[in-house]
C-alpha cells in the first residue's frame, strides 16, 4: 500500500490550521479559568449547534456507522445519527435550565442539590465515561491516519493522541467553538462530495441494489426497539453528557441554548446517511474487507473510488470529527478532574490561573490513559455505548430531574444514582434483554427510584433538596 499523497497534504494543513487557532486563543482570548473552562460564557447560537454537532458526529457516527451498516445493521446504521437528532428536541427543554444553572460542570449542581458522596460519585462516573470516549475517538483517529499514511496503526495511535492533547491543551472551550465550526461543516460538505463519486465508481444505485441482500436495505431492520432505546440512550447521555452541558454552560443565555439544540438536530439529520451509504457500498464491493468486519469501510471506499483530493478531504473530515469529540472529552474530564476534585477536596483555595494550568496538565495525563485503552483496539461504537451507559445512568435522574423537580429530597438523588449505576452493570452483564441498551435500563430504574423515594420522604415531611439554581 502507497502513501496517498494529497490526502496527506490536506490533514497535515488542516492540522497546522487547528493549530492555529488554538495557539491564538490561548494568547488573545484566556485571561482566566472561566474562559478556558467555559470560552467566558461567550459562545453564540452557530456556535453552540455547530459544537453540538459536531461532538456527536464524531469517530462512532462516520467510521463506526459506516462499520456498522458493513458488519450488520444496513441502512438501518443512520438510525445512529438520526437518533441523536431526535433526542436534541426534547433536549431544547432542558438547555435553558441547564445554563440557568451557572455552573461549570455536572458534579457542580449535584451537588449544591444532593451533597459530596452523590457528586463524588458522579465525577467519578463521568471522568471514567469520558476517558473511555476519548480512547475511541483517539482510536478512529489512527485508522484513518495509517490508512492514507501506511503508517502501522499503533504508531497512529500516537501521532493523534499527540495532536488531540496539544490542541486541547492550548485553547480551551473557544477553540473547541470556533474549530467546530469548521470541523462540522468539513464533516459534512467533505463526505457529501465522496459519495457520489463511491457510487458512480462501484456502477451507480442500482448495482448498488442489486448486489446486497434486500435487507440490508431495510431502514428498520435493527428493529423497533433498539431504534426507541437509541433515542432514550441518546436524550439521557445528552443531558447527563458533561461535553453537552459544558456547551450550553457556554452559551451567551439561556433562550441560545434552546435554538442551538433545535438547529443542531437539523444538522445532524442532514449528515446520517453519508457514512451508512458508503459503508453498503464497501460491503457490496468487498465483503470481506477486514477479514469481514469492515471495520476500514469508509475509508476504503473513499481511497477506493474517490480522486485523491477528495479522500484528503474525507481524511480531514475524519480526524476533525475525532478532534472534535477527543478535545472536547478531555477538556471535561480535566475540568471534572480539577474543580469536582482537586479543588473541592484537595486544595480549596487553588489560584485561578493554577487551575488552567492543572487542567491542562490532567488533558495530557488523561490523554495517556486513554491512548492505553485505544490498544486493545475495542470497535468504537461498542465503547462509545459502554461509555454513555457508565456516565448516564446513574447521574440522570438526579441531574435531569433534579433540575425540574423542586421537590426532590436529598436521599432521592442519592438513591437513584446508586440503583442507575448498580442496574446499568446488571443489564450490561445480561447483555441487553429484550434489545433494550443498558443506559435505558439504568436510567429508567433511576428516575423510577428518584420518584418513589421523592414521593415516600415529601409523604413523611422530610424537605426538599436545596436548589440547583444560584440566587
Amino acid at each position: 500500500m502507497q502513501i496517498q499523497v494529497v490526502p496527506v497534504i490536506i490533514l497535515v494543513i488542516y492540522v497546522i490550521g487547528m493549530f492555529s487557532i488554538g495557539f491564538l486563543v490561548n494568547k488573545f482570548f484566556i485571561k482566566d479559568s472561566t474562559d478556558y473552562m467555559v470560552a467566558g460564557r461567550q459562545m453564540g447560537v452557530l456556535m453552540v449547534a455547530c459544537s453540538l454537532s459536531a461532538n456527536n458526529v464524531g469517530g462512532g457516527s462516520t467510521t463506526g456507522v459506516a462499520t456498522k451498516a458493513f458488519a450488520g445493521w444496513g441502512l438501518s446504521a443512520a438510525w445512529y445519527v438520526i437518533a441523536a437528532a431526535v433526542a436534541m428536541v426534547p433536549l431544547a427543554y432542558f438547555a435553558p435550565k441547564i445554563r440557568k444553572t451557572m455552573a461549570v460542570t455536572i458534579p457542580e449542581v449535584v451537588h449544591r442539590r444532593f451533597g459530596s458522596f452523590a457528586s463524588s460519585f458522579t465525577a467519578i462516573l463521568n471522568v471514567s465515561s469520558l476517558i473511555c470516549l476519548t480512547a475511541s475517538q483517539i482510536l478512529a483517529s489512527a485508522v484513518v491516519i495509517s490508512s492514507i499514511t501506511n503508517i502501522p496503526q499503533n504508531v497512529c495511535l500516537l501521532i493523534a493522541a499527540i495532536v488531540i492533547a496539544v490542541y486541547t491543551s492550548m485553547g480551551g472551550m473557544m477553540a473547541d467553538g470556533i474549530a467546530d465550526i469548521i470541523q462540522f461543516f468539513v464533516i459534512l460538505i467533505g463526505l457529501a462530495i465522496a459519495v457520489p463519486f463511491i457510487i458512480n465508481g462501484i456502477g451507480g444505485i442500482e448495482r448498488l441494489q442489486n448486489d446486497l441482500p434486500p435487507v440490508e436495505l431495510n431502514f428498520f431492520k435493527v428493529g423497533i426497539p433498539t431504534i426507541l432505546s437509541l433515542i432514550f440512550n441518546y436524550f439521557c447521555t445528552f443531558i447527563s453528557g458533561p461535553e453537552i452541558s459544558g456547551r450550553f454552560a457556554g452559551a451567551e443565555n439561556e433562550e441560545d441554548t434552546k435554538k442551538a439544540s433545535l438547529l443542531s438536530a437539523l444538522f445532524m439529520v442532514l449528515m446520517a446517511f453519508l457514512p451508512t451509504v458508503i459503508g453498503l457500498c464497501a460491503l457490496a464491493e468487498n465483503p470481506g474487507l477486514d477479514g469481514g468486519e469492515g471495520t476500514s469501510a469508509l475509508m476504503w471506499a473513499t481511497s477506493t473510488y474517490a480522486p485523491g483530493i477528495i479522500t484528503g478531504v474525507v481524511s480531514a473530515s475524519i480526524v476533525a470529527a475525532t478532534m472534535s469529540s477527543a478535545d472536547s472529552n478531555l477538556l471535561c474530564a480535566s475540568t471534572i478532574l480539577i474543580k469536582d476534585i482537586y479543588q473541592r477536596f484537595i486544595n480549596p483555595d487553588v489560584e485561578d490561573d493554577k487551575l488552567i494550568r492543572y487542567t491542562r496538565i490532567s488533558n495530557i495525563s488523561i490523554c495517556a490513559l486513554a491512548t492505553l485503552i485505544s490498544l486493545f483496539k475495542i470497535p468504537i461504537l461498542t465503547l462509545n455505548l459502554f461509555a454513555f451507559a457508565l456516565r448516564s445512568a446513574g447521574p440522570f435522574a438526579a441531574y435531569a430531574l433534579g433540575l425540574v423537580v423542586p421537590k426532590a429530597t436529598k436521599n432521592a438523588g442519592i438513591y437513584s444514582i446508586i440503583v442507575g449505576s448498580v442496574t446499568v452493570i446488571i443489564w450490561q452483564i445480561l447483555d441487553s434483554p429484550f434489545g433494550i441498551l443498558p443506559v435505558v435500563f439504568g436510567s429508567l430504574c433511576g428516575v423510577i427510584t428518584f420518584m418513589l423515594v421523592t414521593y415516600i420522604e415529601s409523604g413523611r415531611g422530610v424537605k426538599p433538596a436545596p436548589s440547583p439554581y444560584i440566587d
